[in-house]
């Protein structure tokens, strides 16, 4: 095993754009990656054939398959899906001929505004200062060897716009990215990485958006969110319901601006006294981002709509304005009743 594992270097055009984004965020640790510019449109389907002369091996084609799907289902975003295709007018290629530097395992290039892009693999066996390369999937070798698989997942979200994810010093936050300057060799920490790491998916999530208004934000994101409150009357008969409709979104920048945030807990909080209560887990609306809940109210009082910071997702919690509902009685003797709260529609 090296204990200084190999980097694997950019493909010649794409080096001064990872100058410029590893020095913006080389004082930052355990946070998103930094980016590759430009961006591809949402939702781009780059698809990929093998190189003419230059085919991979087939069980160097499996693993770059497998990298495909591992990258597709992990995305966490509307970033660029990866698919062979017989047609694909990006290519793959194996070999001696490569641009990769006299270190690189694997190195692409890529050209958002043509449409194009191309990965390239050294060849098993290739010698280096260091050893002598040895794909995992090709020699099962118990240490020492890179996983092809792995390395594809990170050539492609470079393809995708991600720069090397900068580390702590103690390197202990490894596992936060697959998108890495160093790779490392079995069987050392991340070095069977199946998937994006966390702080991939944030920047992948801040270039291209959420997969869908229910997709978590990643961890290695600090969201901000806003949670709205509101009734059709904040005037009540007493002994009627009053439907209270709340509306969550995130307050991030950019493509994370305002997006509607479903399938979370939001919950209707009532204040007795000086004290703010749960009342009812608001049920989801008719529409993105929304919760609703029914109360009978038995005395005019405020209500507030609470989002508080889940362990799995990197938003923020949010607290709405709070709103008085003005009980108003119809009957003589005007008797009090207990409120009812539910989290179904109105009756």
């Amino acid at each position: 095993m090296n204990a200084h594992p190999p980097l694997r270097r950019l493909a010649a055009g794409a080096v001064a754009l990872w100058l410029l984004a590893a020095s913006a965020g080389a004082a930052l640790a355990a946070t998103p990656d930094p980016t590759i510019p430009p961006a591809w449109p949402i939702d781009t389907s780059l698809a990929y054939s093998w190189a003419t002369g230059a085919v991979p091996p087939s069980i160097i084609r499996t693993a770059v398959d497998a990298a495909a799907a591992d990258a597709n289902g992990s995305r966490g975003s509307r970033a660029p899906s990866f698919a062979y295709s017989s047609a694909g007018s990006n290519a793959v290629s194996y070999g001696t001929s490569n641009p990769c530097g006299v270190n690189g395992l694997a190195c692409f290039s890529r050209d958002p505004a043509r449409g194009y892009w191309h990965l390239w693999f050294r060849e098993n066996g290739h010698r280096y200062d260091w050893g002598t390369l040895s794909w995992c999937e090709m020699t099962g070798s118990p240490y020492g060897c890179f996983r092809a698989e792995t390395i594809t997942i990170d050539e492609f979200g470079h393809v995708a716009g991600l720069d090397h994810h900068v580390n702590l010093a103690s390197d202990s936050d490894y596992a936060d990215a697959v998108v890495q300057a160093s790779s490392h060799a079995r069987a050392q920490v991340g070095w069977n990485a199946s998937a994006f790491g966390r702080c991939d998916v944030a920047t992948l999530q801040q270039l291209y958006d959420v997969a869908s208004w229910t997709t978590l934000y990643s961890t290695c994101l600090d969201v901000p969110t806003s949670v709205t409150l509101g009734v059709l009357s904040t005037t009540a008969k007493l002994g009627t319901l009053v439907t209270f409709t709340a509306t969550l979104q995130s307050a991030g920048t950019a493509r994370l601006a305002g997006n509607p945030m479903a399938g979370r807990a939001v919950v209707l909080q009532r204040l007795t006294g000086t004290t703010w209560t749960d009342l009812a887990t608001m049920s989801p609306g008719t529409t993105a981002g929304t919760y609703r809940a029914v109360y009978a109210p038995s005395a005019t009082q405020a209500y507030r709509a609470v989002f508080r910071k889940p362990a799995n997702e990197g938003v923020r919690a949010s607290t709405s304005s709070s709103l008085t509902i003005v009980v108003v009685c119809t009957t003589s003797p005007c008797s009090l009743q207990a409120g009812t709260a539910g989290t179904g529609g109105s009756r």
